[in-house]
Order: structure tokens, then sequence, then C-alpha cells
């Protein structure tokens, strides 16, 4: 069965599956990156896991996958297949394309943005199908952004927008940057720091919320207020019709989409005032889009 590699990239952990013509998940599977042993032995877990995924494919399918689509964190130059920069993973000017193309014995690769994946996958297939301009918004270990217009999407780093000037330091080496505030990390530290258990994270925090926690709903308006703040600068630069949430803080539901409606609604005066609406795809949006650019990455072969 003619099948794809789609490999998503994440600051911790990485989701992987191989997907049929038809968008058919044939086979998943789950990862650490390791990159508590720094940027090279993250390298090294995306090509071992791609030449598992390649190797499970072959024995089960009949054959090796057609392509691969690799979706990562930070900044990506896409045409050249090199992850120019990660904070979350430390990595620098990294040409994972060829690496993986290399370890893959030749089969071709797309390397792309772990969050315009997300976004390509809401947009085709997702929340944000039939939206001529939509702004997909990730909040996971850090945050980042994709706007879709007439479909094409492309990445922002939404994330690195300075919300709180002179505030905590940010790895992309800012101080105050949203990712600071409202990733699903910032929330899990600054839970910990009111005094919730530092095992339950950021879905500890949203649950502790929801119960009427009043340590909780403190740092929970934080991080609205922080999120909202980000978002209007977004819908102003951007204009999206559409404002899609994914990520994990994003399963936290109307604990999180009920104040987050209200405050941006709140922050807007002369924009065009978007729908807010839950990613569809959940975590499997980033593997999708993965999977998405390795069957556009065949398409553009065959007719080119």
């Amino acid at each position: 069965m003619r099948h794809v590699i789609a490999l998503d990239v994440g600051g911790t952990g990485m989701k992987a599956a191989l997907v049929a013509a038809d968008g058919t998940l044939l086979h998943e599977a789950r990862r650490p990156t390791g990159r508590e042993r720094g940027p090279g032995a993250v390298v090294d877990s995306v090509l071992d896991f791609a030449a598992e995924l390649r190797a499970h494919g072959e024995s089960a399918y009949g054959e090796p996958a057609a392509a691969a689509g690799v979706a990562v964190p930070g900044l990506v130059d896409e045409r050249a297949g090199i992850a120019v920069y990660s904070a979350n993973l430390g990595w620098r000017d990294a040409p994972l394309r060829d690496l993986l193309t290399r370890r893959l014995d030749g089969t071709p690769v797309a390397l792309g943005h772990d969050v315009r994946a997300g976004g390509l996958a809401e947009g085709r297939l997702g929340a944000g199908r039939g939206a001529e301009r939509f702004l997909f918004v990730a909040l996971g270990t850090g945050i980042a952004g994709a706007i879709g217009i007439e479909g094409r999407v492309e990445a922002t780093e939404l994330g690195h927008i300075v919300v709180r000037p002179g505030g905590l330091a940010c790895g992309c080496g800012q101080h105050g940057c949203l990712e600071t505030v409202a990733s699903a990390a910032a929330v899990a530290r600054a839970w910990e720091a009111a005094g919730g258990s530092p095992d339950t994270g950021a879905a500890g925090c949203a649950a502790a919320v929801a119960a009427g926690d009043p340590r909780a709903t403190a740092v929970w308006d934080e991080v609205v207020a922080a999120l909202a703040d980000g978002l209007v600068t977004g819908i102003t630069l951007l204009t999206p019709g559409t404002l899609i949430v994914g990520g994990g803080l994003a399963e936290a539901g109307d604990t999180l989409f009920a104040p987050l409606r209200a405050a941006v609604e709140r922050r807007l005066t002369f924009q065009q005032h978007p729908l807010i609406v839950p990613a569809a795809l959940g975590d499997t949006a980033g593997c999708l889009g993965a999977g998405l650019l390795a069957w556009d990455l065949l398409s553009v072969e065959v007719t080119a």
C-alpha cells in the first residue's frame, strides 16, 4: 500500500504516523525528543525514529514510504530544508532534510514548520475548512501560529510577541514573550509556584480553575490576559475571519475559551472580530499536516 511518513517534532515529544493517500492513519507512534541530552541528540532521535517508521512501513505494507514529511518547531528554511533555530530544542542550522534523505535511502523529504503543518491540516481537514482567511494558534510547550489565506499557509512566531516588557526571560533572548506567560509549560510553572501540585501541570491548573480554586484562578486570569493581548496583536496585523486555538492548553475547553473570547472582545476597537474556535484535529494536527506536506511534495514531483 502506497504511504508516506509523517513526523511531528515537538518541544518534548515526537508524534508520527504512516499515512495513506486518502489520509488514513495506517500506523501511529510516539517518542521523546531527548532534548535534555542536547540538540545533537534530538537530531539523532528524529533520524532514528524516521528510519524505524520506514522499516515498519516496508514490513507491514510491502513497500517503503513514497516520501516523508517532517514538521519541526522554530525557524525553518523550507526551501533549503534547514531547521534554522529552535529555542526549545536548541538546534541551529541543522540540515535535516539532507540528513533524513540520506538516512531514508534517498526517500524524498519535505521539511516544514510544525505549526504551519498544523495550520495546513486544520485549514484543509479541520476547523478552518472553507475559511478564506484564518489564524491558527498552538498552545503547547511554546506558542506559535500560522496564517491561512486562500489555501496558502505560512508560519508566524506569535509566541515571541512581547506582551510583558521586562518580564520573564525567554529562550529566544527577549523578556516577556507571550510563551513565557501563556504556553502550557508557563502555566505549569506558574501553577506550581502558586502552590499547585508539580505533577499536574497546565491540565491540573485548568481543573483547579473549574473547581473554583482561587490560586489557580489568579494564575489563569493572567494567562488569559496575556494570551488576549498577544492574539489582539495578531488579529490587528493579520485580520483573520476565524481564529483557531489548538495545542494542549486548548483541551481545557470552555475554561479557556469563555474568558478568552470575552478578553479579546474587550480589547478590540476598530478590528474585525474573528470567530474564536477550538482546533478540530487535536494533537494530531501537526502529524496530519506533515503527511500533507509529504503528499504535496509527491504531487509537485509528478506535475513538474
